[in-house]
Parts: C-alpha cells; structure tokens; sequence
C-alpha cells in the first residue's frame, strides 16, 4: 500500500454546477438540432420570424423550393420532411399514370383522323394545347390526392402551435388524423388506379395504332412537369431575398408577395 500516494479530491460545488450545466447544455443542443426548421418551415414563416431566422442566399432558397415543389426532386431527393417516402414514391407513379390516362381521355374521332390524315406523323403543332390541358388537369388532381398522402403540413402546424398545452394529447390525435388521411388516401387510389388500367386497356385493345401517339403525349405532359418548375420558382426569391436583406428597411409586400408565388 503507497501510503505516499495523495488523497483524491473532491470536485468543488462550482465544478460540479459547470458539469451539470455542460449536460444540460449538451441536452439542450440535441433538442434544439431537432426544433430546426426544415425548408418549407422556413418558407412560410412570418416576416418578423423571417427577419430573425432566414438567412439563406437565393440559391439555397431557390433549391428548398425546388426540394419542395419539383415532382422529380420532392420524391427521391428530399429527405428533410414530414412525409413517408413509399407514400411519395406512390405519388410519383400515381402521377405518370394519370397523365397517361388524361392524354387517353382526349383521343376523340376528330384527333384520330388528325393522325390518320398526317400518317402517322406525329403534328407537335396539333397536340399542343391538348397536351398542356392534360397537364393542367393532372396538376390538379394530383394536389387533391396531395392533400390525403402528405403529413408535412398536419405536423408543422402541430409544431408552430404554442397554444397546445398537453401535447401527449394532441399528439395522439394528430397519429390518428393522419392514419385516417392515409387509409383515405390508400381507398382512392386503389379505385382510382383501377379505372385507369381498366379505361387504358380498353382503349388499347381498340386503337392499337395509337399508342405510339399516346406514349409521345403522355411522355411530353409529364416532362412539362419537371421543366416549369425549374423557370417559375425562380421568381419567388426576387422579392424574399431583397425584402430580407435589411432590418431597418421594411419590405413586407414584397415577401408576402414571394410567399404567394411560391404556393402556386
């Protein structure tokens, strides 16, 4: 036994108080790392929350748009929401199958003899106008069955509420809310996917040689959809940016004006 070995010190009441405050900083840090907001968060959020919080560039901002708008991008490369990614995944496809079936329900007499008369030329000229109504068509019905499949914007409300007071409960109203729009949302689009191959198949099997023009005018709305986005969302960040970009000058309209563009 080394009697000459020193006694062990005792922390001292200011060590152990700077101890626990590092713990609960470090507790309070990872509950902080998970209050951050996401893009659509920051998007919306007031202008005086915006003043104190957003400090994106425009091309951060203009990608959080893209990330939360552009069909291609929202489903496979977004993984900073709220929402299930098989659901997104369904959507997609959903998506390309509703375009397919759209385009189909505007192949009347009068464009089947358009292709007969052309001879089989595909007339961009022509099937222009029903291809972007085709678009317009899908775009609204896939909001509608948007408002079913995604929780994002059930759980920010949730989240920006503080006048919840016991949120166990809430909470469980908020899992059986959103278990009731999903199993909606599953129904539908069962039915809905249904008529689709039961209409497409039909059609098919009677005009055998149109689908080469069908696959070209599906192929083409559905490409719209991937390209607008990347022109329109570049507008919104022209007003948010300067509107932003100093405290001392207000500029409100203009980033409510951002606000709205960006939500179309």
């Amino acid at each position: 036994m080394n009697l000459n070995c020193p006694p062990r010190r005792r922390a001292s009441l200011p060590e152990i108080q700077i101890e626990t405050n590092n713990i609960t900083n470090s507790k309070q840090n990872q509950i902080n790392d998970k209050l951050l907001f996401i893009d659509e968060e920051l998007n919306l959020l007031p202008y005086k929350l915006a003043l104190e919080y957003d400090r994106r560039t425009y091309c951060k901002y203009y990608i959080s748009l893209l990330r939360s708008n552009h069909n291609l991008i929202f489903t496979f490369c977004n993984n900073k929401d709220y929402n299930s990614q098989i659901i997104k995944i369904g959507l997609f496809f959903i998506g390309l199958a509703t375009e397919y079936t759209i385009n189909t329900l505007f192949y009347n007499d009068d464009l089947i003899h358009q292709i007969y008369v052309s001879k089989g030329d595909f007339d961009l000229e022509y099937q222009l106008p029903k291809i972007l109504y085709s678009s317009a068509i899908s775009f609204i019905l896939d909001i509608l069955l948007k408002l079913l499949a995604l929780s994002n914007d059930d759980i920010i409300d949730f989240k920006q509420n503080k006048e919840i007071k016991d949120f166990i409960k809430e909470g469980k109203k908020l899992k059986k809310r959103l278990k009731i729009k999903f199993f909606l949302y599953f129904i539908l689009s069962y039915f809905v996917l249904l008529f689709f191959w039961y209409y497409i198949s039909l059609f098919g099997a009677i005009y055998v040689n149109t689908q080469f023009h069908l696959l070209k005018d599906t192929l083409i709305s559905f490409g719209l959809s991937f390209v607008y986005p990347l022109g329109f969302y570049l507008l919104p960040g022209l007003f948010r940016i300067p509107s932003l970009s100093n405290n001392q000058n207000k500029k409100e309209c203009l980033y409510n004006f951002s606000k709205i563009l960006q939500m179309i």
